[in-house]
């Protein structure tokens, strides 16, 4: 008999839509989610009221909600997590506006298992949306309808859950997005292998090549295509380098319109609404971790707390990762992966796959919410292969932040409610360098282009091992041909600072000349 505290996934919902093809109807980011959250209802196949026994509801941030001073174009409800609650009747007495990050809604599932199991809720939801195709489509027929809504009441704003995030010497000399950031990492790595820009390219195409078959038979994929490893390698118009070494297909994305919703409760509740047994899905383990700031890290190529998070999710499962029988790596660069499987010692063939969605650059990168369609599919997978075991990786950040969860229908013991875990923060940071040296050893780099013009970022080391960060001089014959070559690795440069206060670096003479 499984006890009523076990907390237990009963529902799961998708939604989403294509910009001008049938059906398209230009839904807003509220009735994306609240037609997820309704799927998810349905999909219970409960006989009692689900909406009206939920307590708790956490909408996740949409991405245009996800940093201070961005306001969404055409404007958002007043209470985001009413107004979703609004659609399907739900009137939860806890609403909860999250954080930033993809890790949130694979971390919430924890959290909210936890508090089931404590007695503290018995019913939980995370819900989450994205309509950044269908903002863009409008904005570029100059419409501008109006999204928002006066729902009234109170809400918990958890803020904006960024300081994990903040580079701001990166940010000051140009890697302020998530391309050049993760770029940096991925070519970190490529040094650490010995590979040129081209095998390395083919490298994500053939990691990659897999997740567009999956993508292809998926009905809510955004780009549901296939490709081979070298269409997704080869530099062309079309795929042009966005920030080396990514071509555009081999990156996140965002441009979709797709929601996803998740519901937990108590066994107790599940009886009680008559949700058939056959639909329980158990949480096995959740864990939660923090990598340190990119420029911190004391390996640029890897992330060693999402590492953490798998294995301490694993031990606490009492599974091994050979024991899983589906996985969803979290894919919004090739980068996670491979950290991942380069620990686990899996290769890109692996038979299980790697992702259940088809991946954040064909799936789709619903924001903050694409985990939860991947533990939406972990679900329906674990439903459908009893006793198997799924496993979802969530990463939020540039590798900042990571959650890792197992599902299987297999029952899990929560009687003493030590299945969710936050590991510890590392202790070994890299200190930045407080004053401008005279040289640096670059340890990795990328060229981001954007629309003001490219830059050729840099992080390395000064003479005292502290991190330096800075743009190499690209207008310098010598130094651009280096770094266009793919191969300024372990080169010195000769730094001074710029009008602006940036880093300016240009490969050093040799000695004696």
């Amino acid at each position: 008999m499984i006890a009523d505290s076990t907390p237990v996934i009963i529902g799961v919902g998708q939604y989403s839509e294509r910009v001008r093809e049938p059906g398209y109807e230009g839904l807003n980011y509220m009735d994306l989610a609240g037609r997820a959250l309704s799927a998810s209802i349905a999909d219970s196949s409960a006989t009692g009221k689900v909406a009206d026994s939920i307590d708790t509801l956490a909408a996740i941030r949409a991405f245009e909600m996800s940093r201070p001073g961005k306001e969404p174009p055409f404007g958002a409800p007043d209470n985001i997590p009413g107004a979703i609650a609004k659609r399907v009747g739900a009137d939860p007495s806890r609403k909860i506006l999250t954080t930033t990050g993809g890790q949130t809604n694979q971390q919430l599932v924890g959290e909210f298992a936890s508090a089931i199991a404590a007695g503290e809720s018995r019913c939980a939801v995370v819900v989450g949306s994205e309509a950044i195709s269908t903002v863009l489509a409008l904005a570029a027929k100059g419409e501008k309808p109006d999204w928002s809504e006066d729902i009234g009441g109170d809400y918990e704003d958890q803020g904006f859950g960024i300081d994990e995030l903040m580079e701001p010497a990166l940010f000051a000399h140009g890697a302020s997005g998530a391309i050049p950031l993760y770029a940096l990492a991925e070519n970190a790595r490529r040094a650490k292998l010995g590979k040129s820009l081209e095998e390395y390219r083919l490298d994500i195409g053939r990691l990659f090549e897999p997740f567009t078959r999956i993508a292809a038979a998926n009905p809510h994929a955004a780009a549901p295509a296939m490709r081979s490893a070298e269409e997704l390698a080869t530099v062309t118009e079309r795929n042009r380098i966005v920030a080396e070494p990514y071509p555009r297909m081999t990156v996140a994305r965002d441009q979709v319109n797709q929601a996803a919703a998740i519901i937990l409760a108590s066994a107790g509740l599940a009886r009680e609404l008559g949700v058939p047994e056959d639909k329980w899905v158990h949480i096995h383990a959740v864990t939660a971790s923090t990598e340190l700031k990119l420029s911190q890290r004391p390996d640029l190529s890897a992330a060693p707390a999402s590492i953490a998070s798998v294995e301490a999710a694993l031990a606490r499962a009492g599974r091994g990762i050979e024991d899983i029988g589906y996985i969803d790596f979290y894919s919004c660069f090739a980068i996670p992966v491979f950290n991942q499987i380069d620990h686990f010692g899996l290769g890109i063939d692996d038979p299980r796959g790697l992702t259940l969605t088809g991946g954040l650059p064909f799936f789709g990168g619903a924001g903050n919410n694409y985990s939860a369609h991947a533990i939406a599919e972990a679900v329906e997978r674990a439903r459908r292969d009893r006793g198997a075991f799924a496993l979802v990786g969530a990463n939020g950040g540039w590798m900042s932040k990571y959650a890792t969860g197992i599902y299987s229908t297999e029952p899990a013991d929560w009687s003493a409610n030590d299945r969710f875990e936050k590991l510890p923060l590392a202790q070994d940071a890299v200190p930045l360098a407080k004053e401008t040296a005279a040289r640096a050893t670059v340890e990795t780099y990328t060229i981001n282009h954007g629309k003001s013009g490219s830059d050729a970022i840099f992080i390395g080391r000064n003479d005292r091992g502290e991190r330096v960060i800075g743009n190499a001089d690209l207008s310098d014959e010598a130094t651009r041909e280096l770094f266009e070559s793919g191969e300024p690795f372990g080169d010195t440069l000769a730094l001074e600072q710029d009008e602006r206060g940036r880093t300016i670096g240009r490969l050093a003479p040799m000695p004696g000349l």
